[in-house]
């Protein structure tokens, strides 16, 4: 805070930290907090619930009487008490009923129970599949990032940079779809296939579309993280390795992998997390026609069944496999925070 006082003065420092916090706690800290305690109760019919229902049947079967009193009613006087008797059994549906429909919040861990052995499927499919999707990513930037940053000149290395930016330009969802049209049966890779002899091939029914489209989606974040730290990396650590006799893969396994073991691990947690949460792409390259994605069962809980608890518990369960995801890759990388926020 001293610092930060002595950078920009105690107004502004006063305005940062109070944008930060509301940033942490509102935007960040918050919704979690939220979605963690609806995670844990769901709201329910109160206890006798059944014997109020059989009660009020009851006295809606006494009205039916009462009606009937009413018509044969000799006089005025017995009509007035059976108007009289009718209107406090109304009142009295109307109170029993007001009970009968008031939920109960009751804490529990059946929103969990909900998952049964075929969403864990889903599940550990997509979990699966985005480790799929991870590594497939790793094995595609990996050269790349390091042609860029220690095989190409400095202008080449900006250009080829651009060239990939550039497509980010356009929307995702755009993105995606251009995929879809490339893989789909009368598309052009289908096409290409079909003037050698072969195909046309299911990519989208298969699968394959979903990995395809993924792996493009999110390939800058597995690119820049491995760019950036490879970029530091001293030439001549390189060619000292070379002179000595080290082959190219004894440099990349003992000098190169070991100092981007900070960038590896961004860019696995970043793709991963991606993949992992990512709704549009698996929906659209399958066309809604394929087993769905975690997240599809998330949003399906949120906003077709509006069950919000079960939807909460399903999204808890795959920030808990994210979040330990994060860990195991500091761990096997052996990496820290300071490391990786570098």
């Amino acid at each position: 805070m001293t610092k930060l006082r002595r950078a920009f003065g105690a107004p502004l420092s006063a305005l940062i930290v109070f944008l930060a916090g509301i940033w942490i706690l509102g935007l960040i800290a918050a919704p979690q907090i939220i979605m963690i305690e609806q995670s844990f109760w769901t709201m329910q019919r109160p206890e006798g619930a059944a014997e109020l229902s059989v009660k009020i049947d009851a006295l809606y079967n006494r009205l039916d009487v009462l009606a009937l009193d009413h018509a044969a009613a000799p006089d005025e006087a017995a009509r007035a008490a059976v108007d009289a008797e009718r209107d406090a059994v109304q009142t009295e549906i109307k109170a029993l009923e007001v009970e009968e429909s008031t939920p109960v919040k009751t804490w529990t861990l059946s929103n969990y129970g909900q998952m049964g052995k075929a969403h864990l499927a889903i599940f550990a499919k997509t979990i699966l599949a985005s480790l799929a999707v991870t590594a497939i990513a790793f094995v595609v930037c990996y050269p790349i990032a390091f042609a860029i940053a220690k095989l190409e000149p400095p202008r080449r290395a900006a250009m080829i940079m651009l060239a990939l930016v550039i497509p980010y330009a356009i929307n995702e969802l755009l993105r995606v779809f251009a995929w879809q049209m490339i893989l789909n049966y009368g598309g052009p890779l289908n096409a290409a296939l079909g003037l050698v002899g072969i195909g046309p091939v299911p990519f989208l029914e298969s699968g394959t579309g979903v990995f395809v489209a993924m792996v493009y989606a999110y390939i800058l974040f597995m690119v820049f993280p491995l760019y950036n730290v490879l970029e530091t990396l001293d030439t001549n650590q390189i060619e000292a390795a070379r002179d000595l006799g080290a082959g190219t893969i004894q440099i990349h396994r003992r000098v190169v992998l070991p100092h981007a073991r900070p960038g590896i691990a961004v860019g696995c947690i970043m793709t991963f997390m991606l993949s992992a949460g990512s709704y549009a792409v698996p929906y659209i390259m399958t066309r809604g026609t394929a087993d769905p994605w975690f997240t599809q069962l998330v949003y399906n809980r949120f906003f077709q069944a509006t069950n919000w608890n079960v939807g909460a518990a399903y999204a808890l369960s795959l920030l808990v496999v994210c979040t330990g995801f994060i860990f195991l890759m500091m761990r096997l990388l052996k990496v820290r925070l300071r490391d990786i926020a570098k």
